[in-house]
């Protein structure tokens, strides 16, 4: 069987070697999640942790994190206690494991008084598995008085990368989870992240009094899902020629930097004809919990966004993440394309990036809280992420070695779809050099990219004229190439540190490593882009892949069921993908089980789902067939 990518699994031999506690573990996965066996490092972490081990768990979004405490939580006497800063999420959490027959709840400031005590009662009564909390609420010794009153299986700490303070997703709350060792030193923890380098993984572990945790690093790779950078030009009016060629249908995330943009943006799509919603932190509560709440049970719906957006979005059918504006960070970038594909289809990391995101960026570095070691530590974020903008190799491979993976081009990233050619900008490089040059030390004058460019250019415009600078040396020099192949000189030039961005109005200034292109000889190799953006190639159109692994013939049966699906998640208010996964469905489609007992066997399908939806999907197949 093939369960969906959140599931997914290797085989898991059943040698003598695998104890009392592994064959409990393994019942588990098949009577309550319905699958056979555990994926890649999977077995080994809840072996570890049912055995009363600490563990960080470096998984890729889809990669299963969330089985690595929730078999532990069933199999180890008590409760297991999750920490998770998505308050806005747990209910959906909860309703998942309940379709599942796991006893869950939660506690956090969205519910009423009375709530909360029914869910207190059950957890000191020993009546629940799993009991989601948001951080802050650990810091409450009411809290711990009630924590001490009943059993805990464990502590599993979610989105752990949020304890890193200087990260891309600092949660304050998480500095105090080290009181989890303290007070209750004999309960395992379980550290889980998508995202971390090996600098952010000693983080972890510092803060959380971690010292003695397994550390557990998966591949970062999500082969699935292909990458794309491409020059900004209109970004809306690209984002727009992008989901109607490729994903016209289909759930999607597009990111934006600022509030402003994501309603313009969201509002620009729906004119199109392309449902779309926003999603910020300036909606009122209701809007965005409408919002998320759609994007959860509806199909085909993309949300614009803040990065507020996403953390924990347990909806496997996003087919695209796309960025209109460059993200602060590779971990950032990587956690929020993370969001496309978990269920293992083919998906799309799509992004436009143009020299004004440089510019931007380098402006918030300058004007950010935080001492010089803080802006140095913004800045390497930064340079790591043009260096992916502007790499002529393989993204992919750039994207895992920047997490310290090996990797070989994947084939399947629009440099190994349509490679970039490298050139000598050496001369180019130097004639832009020379005119920030020449501004400064002849005139005292600063100016932003666009005016040094029409200088360069030769261009007779009212600035040049009002400043006298078509008297300058410079002025005409650079008409051997285009105005935007001179925009993408100043870009690269910036990503290499060899110029600078100085003030509110983003003008260029040279740094020392300028003086070495201008007087000491060094070569400057930059990064010239195709004459058109790469075109999607894949052994499945992203769009219609849910079905692409079907015969034909099938195809009519997995969307009746599908159908069915949908229904009945209306029905019960939940997400699609809280009664079966695609993943399960398709193979329903393609084995046509005649019996309840051969239902049982197809992945996905355990105990609780079976006797709950068993019938009806019997009734569909009988009918369809």
């Amino acid at each position: 069987m093939t369960p969906p990518d959140d599931f997914a699994a290797l085989a898991l031999d059943d040698d003598p070697g695998v104890g009392a506690e592994s064959s409990a573990a393994q019942q588990v996965l098949r009577r309550v999640f319905g699958y056979d066996s555990f994926r890649g490092d999977q077995r080994e972490i809840v072996e570890h942790v049912v055995g009363g081990g600490d563990a960080l768990v470096l998984m890729p979004t889809g990669g299963g994190k969330s089985l690595c405490y929730q078999v532990p939580a069933l199999v180890r006497p008590g409760v297991g206690v999750v920490v998770s800063p998505l308050i806005a999420l747990m209910q959906d959490q909860v309703d998942a494991l309940s379709a599942l027959g796991v006893r869950a709840g939660f506690l956090n400031s969205s519910q009423y008084p009375d709530e909360r005590r029914a869910v207190e009662a059950q957890f000191v009564a020993g009546e629940l598995d799993l009991l989601y909390m948001a951080p802050e609420r650990l810091r409450l010794e009411s809290t711990a008085r009630l924590l001490d009153q009943g059993k805990v299986a464990l502590f599993a700490i979610d989105e752990a990368h949020c304890v890193s303070q200087w990260g891309h997703d600092f949660r304050p709350d998480y500095l105090g989870l080290s009181v989890l060792h303290e007070r209750w030193p004999d309960v395992p923890r379980i550290a889980l992240t998508a995202t971390a380098t090996e600098k952010t993984r000693d983080e972890i572990i510092q803060r959380l009094d971690l010292g003695s945790a397994r550390r557990f690093v998966a591949s970062f790779d999500r082969p699935n899902i292909q990458y794309r950078i491409e020059p900004k030009n209109r970004p809306d009016r690209q984002l727009l020629d992008f989901i109607r060629s490729e994903h016209s249908g289909d759930a999607g995330i597009v990111y934006c930097l600022s509030r402003n943009s994501v309603d313009k943006t969201a509002a620009f799509l729906s004119e199109n004809g392309i449902t779309a919603v926003p999603y910020h932190a300036g909606l009122d509560n209701g809007t965005r919990a409408a919002n998320q709440s759609r994007f959860l049970r509806e199909d085909g719906l993309v949300v614009v966004a803040t990065i507020a957006f996403g953390m924990g979005i347990d909806k496997p059918d996003v087919r695209f993440v796309a960025h209109l504006d460059l993200p602060k960070s590779v971990e950032g970038y990587y956690q929020e394309t993370g969001r496309a594909g978990r269920d293992g289809l083919p998906s799309t990391a799509w992004m436009v990036y143009g020299l004004n995101d440089v510019v931007q960026q380098r402006k918030l570095i300058d004007s950010s809280e935080g001492d010089a070691a803080h802006r140095r530590q913004l800045q390497l974020h930064l340079d790591a992420m043009l260096a992916l903008c502007e790499t002529v190799s393989c993204r992919r491979t750039q994207l895992l070695a920047y997490f310290g993976q090996p990797g070989l081009p994947c084939g399947n990233c629009d440099t190994c779809l349509t490679p970039p050619q490298s050139w000598d900008g050496t001369v180019a490089a130097q004639k832009l050099l020379s005119a920030v040059l020449r501004l400064e030390r002849e005139r005292g004058q600063r100016f932003g990219a666009g005016h040094i460019v029409d200088i360069l250019l030769g261009k007779q415009n009212p600035k040049v004229q009002q400043y006298g600078h078509h008297e300058l040396k410079v002025f005409g020099i650079g008409t051997d190439l285009r105005d935007g192949e001179w925009r993408s000189v100043v870009r690269q030039l910036l990503a290499g540190g060899l110029l600078a961005v100085h003030g509110d109005y983003g003008v260029l200034t040279l740094t020392e490593a300028s003086s070495e292109v201008l007087f000491d000889g060094r070569r400057v190799p930059l990064r010239r882009e195709p004459e058109r953006a790469a075109k999607p190639v894949r052994a499945a159109k992203a769009g219609k892949s849910v079905a692409a692994d079907l015969a034909p013939v099938d195809v009519p049966m997995f969307e009746k069921l599908r159908e069915w699906r949908a229904a009945t998640a209306k029905e019960q208010g939940v997400p699609a993908y809280v009664v079966f996964h695609d993943a399960t469905l398709r193979e329903i489609a393609a084995r046509k089980p005649a019996s309840l007992a051969d239902l049982g066997s197809v992945g996905g399908v355990g105990e609780n789902k079976l006797a709950k939806y068993g019938e009806q999907v019997l009734e569909v197949l009988t009918a369809g067939r």
